[in-house]
């Protein structure tokens, strides 16, 4: 009789712990879940202004005049700043085409840049998948550029780490494949300053240069040591950011106000090579924003509307 209420207990603590490792790993595979899909308890709670302006069915693109610097002179351009809010696929890294719960919103910054260096044009793209929640780093930012020597593209996906990926004509850059512990990224900041600018880092930080600035100067994809400034004046403020090491500064003039548009911006750095390198000033001034589904204007009669935008 005793022999079997042994035996009882011990099947009965066996069962006990059975059901404690059940439950933690459905716990365990709860949190994985959450970090995979990208829930965070931390999100912020979008306004109702926000959620007007960024919610309505349209993209907001802002044209600009580009005073570019590159191989020692100021070419003249053209920059345009498209943002629009979209669903984002957390385990693919791409926009979702179908609602569901598991999508990340993002606010998504493609930003372009054309001018000419003498004979030839170059065209630069940067894409920047920014959650609105502003609880943590773009999930995605990529690059392009094209001129007729050749095109290099990069691409960061944010994952356990920054996982980045370059491809380059050039022999030193090549082919690469690394990852980076996680920083603040400079292409982040454009699209943050739409959603949180109270928010934006102040003081000494490590930031990842912007993608455009690492392939045109060739500089090595990491964070910087880096201060970081926020200026105020009559209804506009100027966040800068210096990087002593790259002897390089960028400043971004927004409106004080929601919805914070992006009035113009300066980038000074040495442009040129070898003795004809020389500290320029790289700078856009508005032109003109206007709000539109631009993916349906596809006509040969919604050319009118890049006249309207000065392009």
């Amino acid at each position: 009789m005793k022999r079997s209420i042994l035996l009882f207990g011990v099947l009965a603590m066996l069962v006990i712990i059975a059901c404690s490792n059940v439950i933690a790993d459905k716990s365990s595979n709860t949190v994985e879940k959450k970090e995979t899909i990208g829930e965070d308890p931390l999100a912020k709670e979008l306004s109702k202004n926000f959620k007007e302006y960024w919610y309505a069915g349209n993209a907001e693109i802002s044209s600009y005049q580009l005073e570019q610097a590159r191989y020692g002179e100021i070419r003249k351009g053209t920059a345009v700043l498209i943002y629009v809010t979209e669903d984002f696929l957390s385990k693919e890294q791409v926009k979702a085409d179908y609602q569901n719960p598991d999508n990340i919103p993002v606010l998504k910054l493609n930003a372009t840049k054309k001018f000419n260096t003498g004979i030839y044009p170059y065209s630069i793209m940067q894409s920047t998948f920014y959650p609105v929640a502003d609880n943590r780093h773009a999930v995605k930012v990529s690059s392009s550029m094209q001129e007729w020597c050749g095109h290099v593209y990069a691409q960061l996906n944010n994952r356990k780490d920054f996982e980045i990926l370059s491809h380059s004509y050039f022999q030193g850059e090549a082919d690469q494949e690394f990852t980076l512990d996680k920083a603040i990224l400079e292409n982040e900041i454009w699209t943050k300053i739409r959603i949180a600018p109270q928010d934006l880092p102040i003081g000494d930080v490590q930031i990842i240069p912007s993608f455009e600035y690492c392939r045109l100067r060739h500089k090595e994809i990491k964070a910087y040591s880096a201060k970081a400034t926020l200026k105020k004046q009559e209804g506009l403020q100027t966040y800068t950011i210096a990087y002593p090491e790259l002897n390089r500064s960028v400043s971004i003039t927004f409106k004080a106000t929601f919805p914070y548009e992006i009035e113009g911006w300066s980038e000074t750095f040495k442009s040129g090579f070898g003795p004809k390198a020389k500290e320029l000033t790289t700078k856009a001034t508005k032109l003109k924003s206007i709000k539109s589904a631009y993916w349906g204007k596809n006509s040969n009669k919604d050319e009118v509307l890049r006249e309207e935008l000065g392009l």
